[in-house]
């Protein structure tokens, strides 16, 4: 904090000698003081309504030589407002201002209150420069300042950067964490100290910054790790110390509306955090671990993520198909991968394109992910009975057009969806299968019939997620013939790709954001009767790819040439994939 100069007058005698307080009045505040030690003298009596308020700004910008702030006139940036908590700011009645360098110019009503500014010093990490103005302009300006300012369930702080999270994590290095006989009580007030929210906070500021899927708390034996997962890549951003792992685990479980009592059974919650003017999900998952409580955050951004077809990175020919399979009026729309390749994103584009006040849409899912507005969404709850067969069934005499089903998981579902989709119903559902035509096989050793396969499913698509090439930093190469080979190419041809080289705008990675690769399999007549004669999986997607199916790898090369991702990251995605089984016409030519 930047002092004032000269000798300081005696802050209760100041305020009798210009008449910013009657003593009768002061005499009081010091009552409550006694009572309430934590809370300033001065800041008793402008609470209490027992201060002239004109006449304090005129004593302090006399006798003790702080500056004036004019709220009314003054322009306060978004970045500099987003510095201190909206809760901080009306605890001690501040404002940030304005920022020029390292040092953080703060309106108060009561600038001798060093509490306040000793905490905003460890919060932000930056000198305080005190300044004065008039308490009920300064609540009435703290109001209007944090309309539209960011929140999460209490408001978060400043996007700073990862370097200062560590910063932040060592000023609890030094704090007495709870012992197992502690209250509760006390964990919550723990899980709420500056320091704690503040990490949290940023974490997850940091998490939305960076647009991540995930973020993972984890306890070790001798630290906490915090990682966060962006475009399928997990990233280690900040290391504390073990002692402040249950601070941490408790303030998400307080945000969630968890109970921070239990320890031994896992807990499932969500809550919302507001930033850059939009809401984002956050799904909470915590699971005892050998070390304490492991959290996992799934980040569910509506604002970053886009549930336009169009956008996702099929190409016109895909797009096409997967409409022409949507506008039917009946049937059943698979879409198969792996847990994180974006099949429930997909379907949601689907349900997007398909909505309208005439459809009547609902979906069932666990959970449900993506709160979509105009749509029906059904959370899955089996501890009381509410599971996929069971809301299928309540679904159905709901009358709806369009059923999302967020996985196929048993026998059960599987007969439910498909008497949904004979009986005049399109659904839409996902299986946990490595290709399209799997799914069929799939299918059938749950028990159904090849003749209901053959009445219901429109389309099955197998679908991945590769990371997009940063086009600010993007450079061609040609390939040598080992890679040619490797990708199936001709290698008497000559083929250009990109390559990841790093920039600022892509922190060095030479990736930014993810697109869909994917094999779709239409039920064409011909699959239909080889499907009815029980044709084995190698005969269909022999018959598939001779019909124009581009297998993954195959879509994924197509992407590499017109530089959307590079040669390194199709290998990354799909070499599983292929080495289950080889395409029967090679990459493309």
């Amino acid at each position: 904090m930047e002092k004032s100069g000269g000798s300081l007058p005696d802050l209760k005698e100041a305020l009798l000698a210009v008449g910013a307080a009657k003593p009768e009045d002061v005499r009081w505040a010091l009552q409550e003081h006694v009572k309430s030690p934590k809370k300033h003298l001065l800041d008793l009596l402008l609470e209490a309504g027992k201060c002239d308020e004109k006449k304090l700004v005129e004593l302090f910008i006399s006798q003790y030589s702080y500056g004036l702030v004019s709220l009314k006139m003054v322009v306060i940036h978004e970045d500099v407002l987003k510095l201190i908590p909206k809760r901080f700011c009306e605890m001690y009645c501040c404002l940030p201002v304005s920022i020029h360098e390292k040092t953080l110019t703060v309106a108060f009503a009561n600038p001798t209150n060093l509490r306040a500014i000793d905490e905003i010093q460890v919060i932000t990490g930056r000198r305080v420069r005190a300044t004065i103005a008039e308490y009920s302009l300064l609540k009435e300006r703290i109001k209007k300042s944090f309309e539209n300012a960011i929140g999460v369930t209490e408001p978060l702080v400043a996007e700073e950067n990862t370097e200062e999270l560590g910063m932040i994590a060592k000023l609890v290095e030094g704090e007495v964490f709870l012992d197992k006989q502690e209250q509760v009580a006390d964990l919550m007030e723990m899980a709420n100290q500056a320091p704690v929210v503040k990490l949290v906070n940023m974490v997850l500021l940091e998490g939305v910054r960076r647009r991540a899927s995930d973020i993972f708390i984890e306890p070790w034996e001798n630290f906490v790790r915090v990682r966060i997962r962006v475009d399928g890549v997990l990233e280690e951003i900040v290391k504390p110390q073990k002692s402040f792992g249950a601070a941490i685990v408790s303030r998400v479980k307080i945000m969630s509306q968890l109970n921070i009592a239990e320890h031994r059974v896992p807990q499932d919650g969500r809550f919302k955090v507001r930033t850059q003017g939009r809401e984002v999900d956050m799904r909470v998952s915590v699971l005892p671990s050998s070390f304490g409580e492991k959290v996992c955050l799934r980040v569910l951004d509506t604002g970053a993520q886009s549930h336009d077809i169009g956008k996702l990175g099929f190409t016109d020919k895909e797009q096409q198909i997967i409409k022409a399979c949507a506008e039917k009026p009946h049937g059943m729309i698979l879409v198969t991968g792996p847990t994180g390749s974006g099949k429930t994103t997909t379907l949601y584009s689907v349900l997007k394109y398909l909505d309208s006040p005439k459809v009547n849409i609902t979906t069932v899912e666990d959970p449900v992910e993506y709160q979509i507005h105009g749509i029906n969404q059904v959370n899955v709850r089996e501890s009381i009975g509410l599971t996929f067969p069971a809301a299928l069934r309540s679904i159905l005499r709901q009358d709806p057009d369009i059923i999302l089903i967020g996985e196929i998981r048993d026998a059960d579902t599987l007969d439910i969806a498909v008497k949904a989709a004979l009986t005049g119903h399109l659904v839409l559902s996902t299986l946990h299968t490595n290709d399209a035509v799997s799914s069929i096989t799939r299918m059938v050793n749950l028990g159904l019939e090849p003749f209901l396969i053959a009445s219901t499913v429109l389309m099955i698509s197998a679908q991945r997620l590769v990371r997009r090439l940063c086009h600010r930093c993007r450079v061609p190469y040609e390939p040598d013939l080992v890679t040619c080979q490797a990708a199936g190419l001709d290698p008497q041809k000559k083929f250009q790709f990109w390559r990841a080289k790093g920039c600022t705008h892509c922190r060095k990675l030479g990736y930014q954001g993810r697109s869909v690769i994917t094999e779709i399999l239409e039920m064409t007549p011909q699959i239909l009767e080889m499907v009815m004669q029980g044709a084995s999986v190698d005969e269909l997607s022999q018959t598939a790819r001779a019909n124009g199916m581009n297998t993954l790898r195959e879509s994924a090369i197509q992407k590499a040439m017109t530089g959307e991702t590079s040669l390194e990251e199709v290998f990354r995605v799909t070499t599983a994939d292929q080495e289950a089984k080889e395409p029967a016409g090679g990459a493309p030519q």
